[in-house]
């Protein structure tokens, strides 16, 4: 890290110190894992004071209203964020994904349609990729779009389409050539939600939230010329965003893996579960598996390592996945009951039950494992029927 970099790490902790502060204060920690619905417009609320203050969009070019930071600054600044536990985001799919995706692939017309009213969080995004029949598989889309004068109608079904019922947007991958498959024939387009063509139905889920849902597109139109590169380019322009996916904030989440897990010690050590030397070794192979992921994490940002998004993935859901059932072992007998007679989950049963979708979200392990054996390896690929 330069002298410039240090400078940019106190000027980002001395703005959180600063602005979380009375009400704001209360939203720390809030949206974490499994947690994403609880003070949803209050967080919406602080991320555009983030946006007011210049602290969105950090590595879009400052012509679209970013301020162009370098990949370590960005860095600095999720990973302070997660220091001063700051609250969950609610805009990470529009500034996160489709933001970078635009000024990569979209016209100037769409530019300048989108991009502002994703910095300022006044739109907010949802992913129309997984389908009933093609969740990891994404090429087997089967959601259909025909071209119909100046409008696109579309006919499907989507499913974990996370907070559609949150979104203004939806940005949906369709088979827009009749008779096509796999990775042909796909297109990239920009769908409002709120039309009659739309139906968002919540699915709850075991943590007792409904941050997924399925999205039915029944004659849903979107304008012609909302489609991000050329019709047919779609899997390029869908494959880039996931590419956009897993960039800086990875070490943000890291932190926050990292308050997790040194709370768990906390709580065996006060509990008397470190007396336990079966637990005392799991939290300390977990502490060990930790630091080699954080290395890891810095090291596929700094170099263009093949297939090191996809190890990433696999590497952090296992073990987060792992850290709630380690939780639930630390807590003992007292993790099989709620709080009250109703729903009431604490922290640890939470991420138990929300970790267990970590490995399968985001593309599963065993495609994560297909794409790195076949890609990067260069192995037969697996028969297909």
């Amino acid at each position: 890290m330069s002298a410039a970099d240090d400078t940019f790490r106190e000027e980002v902790r001395t703005w959180l110190a600063e602005h979380l502060v009375g009400e704001w204060a209360e939203l720390r920690g809030v949206g974490s894992t499994g947690d994403g619905e609880t003070a949803y417009e209050e967080r919406r609320a602080w991320n555009k004071l983030l946006a007011e203050h210049g602290w969105t969009c950090l590595g879009w070019p400052e012509e679209h209203g970013g301020r162009n930071l370098s990949l370590a600054q960005q860095a600095i600044f999720h990973e302070e964020y997660a220091r001063a536990d700051a609250p969950e985001g609610v805009n990470h799919l529009g500034e996160q994904l489709l933001g970078p995706t635009l000024i990569a692939f979209g016209t100037d017309e769409q530019k300048a349609r989108f991009l502002p009213t994703i910095r300022t969080v006044d739109e907010l995004w949802c992913q129309g990729y997984s389908e009933p029949g093609a969740g990891s598989d994404l090429a087997a889309v089967s959601t259909k779009a025909v071209l119909d004068g100046d409008e696109w109608v579309i006919d499907g079904q989507k499913v974990w389409t996370s907070w559609a019922q949150k979104s203004d947007w939806i940005f949906v991958l369709a088979r827009t050539e009749p008779g096509s498959s796999r990775h042909q024939g796909l297109s990239f387009l920009l769908v409002p939600l709120d039309q009659e063509g739309v139906d968002v139905r919540p699915i709850k889920q075991i943590t007792g939230g409904h941050e997924f849902n399925e999205v039915f597109f029944t004659g849903a139109r979107t304008a012609a010329d909302l489609v991000v590169g050329e019709p047919g380019d779609g899997w390029k322009v869908a494959m880039a965003l996931l590419g956009f996916e897993r960039g800086v904030s990875v070490l943000g989440q890291q932190v926050g893996f990292e308050r997790e897990l040194n709370d768990l010690i906390d709580l065996a050590r006060s509990n008397g579960a470190l007396g336990d030397p079966v637990l005392r070794d799991r939290l300390a192979a977990q502490s060990a598996e930790f630091e080699v992921m954080r290395v890891n994490a810095i090291r596929s940002l700094t170099a263009a390592t093949p297939g090191a998004d996809n190890v990433a993935k696999l590497v952090w859901a296992t073990w987060h996945r792992r850290l709630g059932e380690l939780a639930m072992d630390v807590r003992g007998k007292s993790s099989l009951t709620t709080q009250s007679a109703e729903y009431d989950l604490d922290r640890w049963q939470n991420l138990y039950l929300f970790s267990r979708a970590d490995t399968i979200y985001g593309g599963s392990d065993e495609v994560q494992k297909n794409i790195l054996a076949e890609r990067v390896l260069g192995l037969p690929k697996e028969p297909r029927p």
